[in-house]
């Protein structure tokens, strides 16, 4: 089983839990979870009869950047041969995590079937992430 995704848009990390000082309980800041629904809003769009996948998975990531506007035409010519990385936020880290809570219980069943990961980060003209989750 494969689920393959091109989501446009800028991409957003998982940022960390926050603290409701009145309450004393942690939530999860709006931002992160509005781009969870929306990654998950796109796979369901795309996959609508989906089924979470039972076994181990594999999951490659490609999270592409917008180019800085101040860049010059022979540096983004570089960018987008790939030669130059985006070296700036969010963490790789943290794109895996936000990635695997979106599709947790969707893609597939649990997060903890991913035993493979590929993730990089690239800079394209025009921001999106690209993902490929299947079984193996």
């Amino acid at each position: 089983m494969k689920y393959e995704l091109e989501i446009l848009g800028e991409i957003a990390g998982k940022a960390r839990p926050r603290m409701n000082i009145r309450t004393g309980k942690a939530y999860t800041p709006t931002n992160t979870k509005n781009y969870e629904y929306y990654l998950r809003q796109f796979f369901i769009k795309e996959y609508p009869d989906f089924k979470p996948i039972e076994t181990r998975v594999n999951i490659k990531i490609i999270a592409y950047f917008n180019i800085p506007k101040s860049t010059s035409k022979k540096k983004e010519a570089e960018m987008l041969a790939n030669n130059i990385s985006p070296t700036k936020k969010p963490d790789i880290d943290n794109i895996i995590k936000i990635v695997l809570d979106a599709m947790n219980k969707f893609a597939f069943k649990d997060d903890t079937q991913v035993t493979k990961i590929e993730v990089e980060k690239k800079y394209a003209e025009i921001p999106k992430i690209y993902l490929k989750i299947e079984d193996y």
